[in-house]
């Protein structure tokens, strides 16, 4: 019998989402792909390894017993990757790490064009994630490291499995229609009566600032949900609310009609570099991680400030 690690690893999505089509989400491929690799995997076994109750797939005992076997594999094989990387001081190495929009554009070009020239033969993919959604695919093992946002009003639970640099610290400024806060500076609670374009709350964004603001003594009328902090802003320039951006959020394409405004009272998220415990003794992770802290310090957003 010959197991392959591709359909262990199928094996082993399919295990902790239960159903196929969540399965081939997490690992990137279509439904049918992941369905034909785990029948595949049963013809290879020579047993039943999947019985469908509904819209969901029930590991049999023997599937069971195989997807705790594959957990051990699947780990030996990573340690074993990291193992031969460290004693050979490698420096050929690709890692997949998961970003979102303000990350990418603000501090990954000037990090991996920095990388590339000490370290070229460290290649970093990306792959576009919510952030509530990329420490789940490091701990998963879709993704090698992933950026993460903690708010200084809404930490986030952390995964026992996982370690994170801190790489910047942001500050959260008003963004408001141009003319709107004369003095250039207000208090969150000033700007308790204007309308608000704000993120969902099921957003981890979204969340923060609605507690922020209830900090502050007052819920946001809000008259926009929006995720994405630019189409925030250019709300924002036509006049139609008020919003809250980041400082690498402010490094996006700033449309005409918006002011900036500092707040009395600071609100930080710190950007960390979430990575498996297994991976801490990678050199190429940690170049990266270097990579990306120069970069933010370039940017003045050091991590001194760090939020506990």
């Amino acid at each position: 019998m010959e197991l392959s690690l591709h359909r262990l690893r199928m094996l082993r999505e399919l295990h902790r989402r239960g159903t196929v089509t969540a399965a081939a989400a997490s690992l990137h491929y279509t439904a049918s792909a992941v369905s034909q690799q785990l029948a595949q995997l049963e013809r290879d076994v020579g047993a039943k390894l999947f019985e469908r109750l509904g819209r969901r797939v029930q590991l049999t005992e023997l599937g069971n017993l195989l997807t705790e076997h594959a957990e051990e594999i699947l780990g030996s094989v990573e340690r074993a990757t990291f193992a031969l990387e460290e004693a050979q001081e490698a420096r050929t190495v690709r890692l997949t790490a998961g970003v979102w929009a303000s990350v990418a554009s603000g501090l990954l070009p000037t990090a991996l064009t920095a990388l590339a020239g000490e370290h070229p033969g460290i290649q970093v993919r990306t792959r576009e994630l919510a952030p509530e959604d990329t420490a789940e695919a490091v701990r998963d093992g879709t993704l090698d490291l992933s950026f993460v946002i903690d708010y200084s009003d809404a930490p986030t639970p952390w995964d026992g499995g996982l370690e994170r640099a801190v790489v910047a610290v942001e500050r959260l400024h008003a963004a408001v229609p141009r003319g709107a806060v004369p003095s250039g500076t207000a208090s969150l609670d000033e700007l308790a009566e204007h309308p608000w374009i704000l993120a969902s709350p099921k957003s981890h964004f979204g969340r923060a600032m609605r507690t922020a603001c209830r900090r502050h003594g007052f819920s946001p009328k809000i008259n926009h949900e929006v995720e994405e902090q630019s189409t925030a802003m250019a709300m924002v320039g036509a006049g139609l609310g008020v919003t809250l951006v980041s400082d690498l959020g402010l490094r996006l394409l700033r449309p005409p009609g918006i002011d900036v405004v500092a707040l009395t009272t600071p609100l930080l998220r710190t950007v960390s570099i979430a990575y498996r415990r297994t991976a801490f003794r990678r050199p190429a992770l940690h170049l990266v991680i270097d990579a990306v802290r120069a970069s933010a310090a370039e940017l003045g957003l050091g991590t001194e400030s760090a939020l506990p």
